[in-house]
């Protein structure tokens, strides 16, 4: 069976997550049944990574067998009017290896998370970042971030059903920098790694926030990160501020495609 990769973009607001769950709406489904449209008989589809309710997704990758093979623009085109009106979207289809495997070859995932800082309520981003009203300290954030670069026990900051064979994982780079809003400041952190654990990235960036709001030194973090302790993690921060961004391969499969459809959650 003709083998497809997808890039997806999605606001997680409506879904109980990506994997399909009895029940409840979730993006997997969503997929699988526009795929279904054209392919009654494909299997399930496989995906980069399974993200959590009310995470978001810039540059969700999956792959979907299918019983003939797509034009890859005409295959987007045609997933998007069956999915409509949900806020899900493929930016892209490439037809691809037999062997390829969005979940297993992957070699590098990046998150964006988004923390604003105003009084007033948000609006237009209401759903799609974490908003405090107290003031927040940038640099000492930086610090705390580039603690947690490198390859380390991240058992303080993993979900406690968690259900990695280890804890060790290696984050590549950690950055925080800071935009200028009309009202208010957006702290985005960035993050890259091969792998991460559950809520890993949440629970860094809930830690990290206590440390720019001057409950914690960036030091408590480093102790925090050696305590192994999940007892010793901060607060773990909401899934609405939280985006898949792009999923990196050792040759990009989607190079040269075109974006099908306008971006929902382009964030800059």
């Amino acid at each position: 069976m003709p083998r497809h990769a997808l890039k997806i973009e999605y606001d997680g607001g409506p879904f109980a997550g990506w994997q399909r769950q009895k029940g409840v709406p979730t993006v997997q489904a969503t997929v699988e049944e526009a795929l279904m449209r054209l392919d009654a008989d494909m299997p399930p589809i496989t995906a980069a990574g399974r993200t959590d309710s009310g995470v978001h997704a810039l540059g969700q990758v999956a792959h979907c067998e299918m019983s003939r093979s797509w034009d890859p623009p005409r295959l987007s085109a045609a997933l998007n009017y069956h999915m409509r009106p949900a806020p899900v979207t493929v930016l892209a289809a490439a037809r691809v290896a037999d062997s390829f495997n969005a979940r297993f070859d992957a070699v590098e995932r990046r998150y964006v998370y988004r923390l604003v800082s105003r009084t007033g309520p948000a609006t237009h981003d209401r759903g799609r970042v974490w908003q405090v009203s107290h003031p927040l300290s940038l640099h000492p954030m930086q610090l705390a971030a580039r603690m947690l670069v490198g390859q380390h026990d991240f058992t303080t900051f993993r979900a406690a059903h968690c259900q990695a064979s280890s804890p060790i994982r290696t984050v590549d780079r950690f950055f925080v920098r800071q935009i200028a809003l009309r009202e208010g400041v957006e702290y985005r952190f960035e993050v890259c790694a091969r792998s991460f654990l559950h809520n890993q990235v949440r629970s860094m960036v809930g830690t990290i926030e206590r440390v720019g709001s001057g409950a914690w030194s960036p030091d408590q973090v480093r102790d925090a990160l050696e305590a192994m302790d999940r007892a010793a993690c901060g607060p773990v921060a909401p899934p609405q501020g939280l985006y898949l961004a792009a999923v990196g391969y050792p040759r990009d499969p989607f190079r040269g495609a075109p974006l099908s459809g306008p971006s929902m959650l382009a964030i800059g």
